[in-house]
């Protein structure tokens, strides 16, 4: 077997692929068969005498999780292997080890509308002002310190001014509430798994000596908690293989640290280094926009894009006078390559934010064009499949109190909003769940006999749900659905409730393929994994549509042709990565650029508006420095490479650095770079208000101050 691996790989796949014991590090650039040479390595691995049983690899989403699976057996590696994400793997350990990890085994995970909820309530019990201190920004500050490990204790004793006071008693309040209803938000899958790794050395050494060899796919996009865990996985032997690029480090707003991989030879100085450099995707033009652009940032791993295609088609770059004009040419153009024989499914189009769909999706329903949007966890927020997701949870969880009360007059049976208040009353007066004051009812004197009785109903149905949960999940979400009355009220709401059972039929079927594909079904388990369903997931190549996606969710795909769109200073680069306060966000932007230019096989189409409307204003839109980063010869090469609005006849203004100069929008400030272009040239500005702006000399009309 192993001679008939290694005839299928290139020599530095092959030093990567036979590695055996030892740190390996494997830098693999875009398309450089980076799935292929973990999926070998678990084969020659096995092949090597090592257990399935003692492989773990992990990966990033759900859907290259099951890609490395089938993968693997189809290379003849037996099953037993454990291949999954990081939070997969978290939820399995923190399901083994409950006590050890202080919670209980039947946990809620709760997805971003359940924390929300969760961190209002804190607020208000804190007594503190919304408004001043916004539930998103309060959830972001508690995320970015759990995954940085800092505990709520930790983090409330060393808070030392008003903000951070504030946002400590909000920690406390938030925890407190998850800990009553037996829920854990998705970082603390990962915060309390380090936490017991570190905590209790013998459940370390258990799964270390279980897990002898580990292998991580993308480890540049691991954060804090996870570069622990994985350290404390690997301690008895040293066995990580560790895969990634720094190049496509693009997910430091949720706690990615860079670091991690940049450090990767200091952590284990005898670690041997692997590089992927040769290209089996693009065409050499497409990589050489790449390598050009990505020489721009200093905090990377040397190495080069080698192409093994031919030649392709030239990049084209073309301007328009609005998002609008844009996203109609860009129709037209894929209407055209639809009639000379391109499928829609190879066709894909990038964009910075979500924001940016809506004149794309209006262009394409005009023209008839099918698309599909690429944010699958939308389908998880729709009402209706949040509200069979509710009764299930709670039937797993009977402390989970969101759930509980989302279900308890969904469909409508006469339990009003009085009613629940007196429960939860009774429940915190008598130190007891919200579940247990339910079922207990009748004890509770201010409630109506009505409501009473009401309420034991409700209350008995769930308990005869409960004696199926151990089952298959399919069946006993159809019984939900009917016997609590919920299909029942979609057929009697007309046509939107026919499309919102259609919807749950598509959940039931979910839920059926996972009972076909689970050794052990249980519904504990189909519950987390669909709670850890993310964008890039939800990519669907099956049927002939468009994709529309940002260029976050179009990272580990690959389409034919490429369209990029709204590259503008502000949009890409994103207006906050230009505060001049920290490069390192420029350098993601460039970064996530970089992602998205190497997704494209065969063409690149990339676009700008010189206006876009931006919070309801029309406003004058500048073309990204990138665009000129991409390399001057490229665009002078290949001719339709357009900067249609340039004139190269004429030359621009010059500026020296710590030049004093004004903006008639963005006032004084202080010339930081200054790119001589010619026409062309880019002056980057800090300006007094704090911001530092990238801006085309030729449309900036920056005025110089003398004093």
């Amino acid at each position: 077997m192993h001679e008939a691996l290694s005839r299928q790989l290139t020599p530095s796949q092959r030093k990567a692929v036979f590695h055996i014991e030892g740190p390996l590090l494997v830098l693999a650039g875009p398309g450089s068969g980076k799935t292929r040479v973990i999926t070998y390595r678990i084969a020659a691995l096995i092949e090597s005498g090592v257990r399935p049983y003692n492989i773990c690899a992990i990966t990033f989403t759900n859907k290259a999780a099951e890609e490395m699976r089938q993968r693997a057996v189809a290379l003849g590696a037996s099953a037993g292997a454990h291949i999954s994400t990081y939070h997969s793997l978290c939820v399995r350990i923190l399901r083994q080890y409950p006590e050890q990890a202080g919670i209980e085994r039947n946990f809620t995970i709760y997805d971003e509308a359940d924390q929300t909820r969760c961190i209002k309530e804190a607020i208000k019990e804190c007594r503190f002002d919304a408004t001043n201190f916004p539930p998103g920004r309060m959830l972001a500050a508690i995320s970015t310190l759990k995954n940085k490990l800092v505990d709520v204790e930790s983090f409330s004793s060393e808070a030392d001014d008003f903000f951070t006071r504030t946002l400590a008693e909000v920690y406390v309040g938030y925890e407190r509430l998850l800990r009553q209803r037996n829920g854990l938000d998705f970082d603390d899958l990962l915060l309390k798994t380090a936490f017991l790794l570190r905590d209790c050395p013998d459940v370390c050494s258990q799964l270390s000596d279980r897990f002898k060899f580990l292998l991580i796919d993308e480890y540049q996009d691991t954060n804090h908690a996870q570069y622990r865990i994985a350290k404390a996985l690997v301690a008895q032997h040293s066995n990580i293989c560790a895969t990634g690029d720094p190049d496509q480090s693009i997910y430091r707003w949720r706690g990615a640290d860079i670091r991690n991989i940049m450090a990767f030879e200091e952590d284990w100085p005898e670690a041997t280094v692997v590089k992927l450099e040769e290209n089996f995707r693009s065409t050499p033009n497409i990589l050489s926009a790449a390598d050009c652009l990505i020489a721009f940032n200093q905090n990377r791993k040397e190495k080069k894009l080698i192409a093994t295609r031919a030649e392709g088609e030239a990049i084209l770059v073309t301007g328009f006078e609005d998002e609008n004009e844009e996203a109609r040419a860009i129709a037209r153009q894929i209407k055209d390559l639809a009639g000379q024989g391109t499928s829609l499914s190879d066709i894909a189009v990038f964009y910075r934010v979500n924001a940016q769909s809506r004149a794309l999706e209006e262009a394409f329903i005009k023209d008839k064009m099918p698309y599909q949007i690429v944010r699958g966890v939308e389908f998880y927020r729709r009402k209706e499949i949040r509200d069979l997701l509710a009764y299930l949870k709670v039937l797993v969880n009977p402390n989970d109190e969101i759930a509980l009360l989302r279900i308890i007059n969904t469909p409508a049976r006469g339990i009003g909003r009085t009613t629940t208040d007196r429960v939860r009353a009774h429940a915190a007066g008598n130190n007891i769940s919200f579940f247990e004051a339910l079922k207990r009812s009748g004890d509770i004197e201010l409630l109506s006999r009505a409501a009473r009785a009401r309420l034991a109903v409700f209350a008995t149905m769930l308990g005869q749900f409960n004696k199926d949960v151990a089952g298959m999940v399919a069946p006993l979400a159809e019984r939900v659905l009917t016997e609590s009355g919920l299909a029942e009220s979609l057929r009697a709401a007309g046509a939107e409730g026919v499309n919102a059972l259609e919807n749950i039929n598509e959940l039931i079927n979910s839920a059926a393929e996972y009972d076909q594909q689970a050794e052990q079904p249980s519904l504990i388990d189909y519950l987390h994994q669909i709670s850890l369903f993310s964008d890039a997931d939800a990519y669907d190549a099956v049927g002939d549509r468009i994709a529309l996606m940002t260029l976050h969710a179009a990272k580990g795909l690959e389409f034919e042709r490429v369209f990029m769109v709204g590259v503008e200073e502000g949009l890409l680069p994103h207006e906050r990565s230009n505060t001049g306060e920290d490069d390192e966000q420029l350098e993601e932007e460039r970064r996530l650029l970089f992602v998205g230019i190497t997704r494209a096989k065969t063409s690149l189409y990339i676009s700008y508006a010189r206006y876009r409307t931006v919070r309801g204003q029309f406003l004058r839109a500048i073309p990204s420095q990138f665009l000129f980063e991409l390399g001057a010869d490229l665009t002078e090469e290949n001719r339709q490479i357009e900067y249609d609005d340039y004139d190269l006849s004429e030359p621009a203004a010059r500026f020296k650095p710590g030049q004093l100069v004004r903006h008639d929008i963005f006032g004084l400030g202080r010339v930081r770079e200054f790119s001589d272009m010619g026409e062309n040239s880019v002056v980057s500005v800090k300006f007094n208000s704090g911001q530092t702006k990238s801006l085309m000399v030729k449309y900036a009309n920056l005025s110089k101050v003398d004093l």
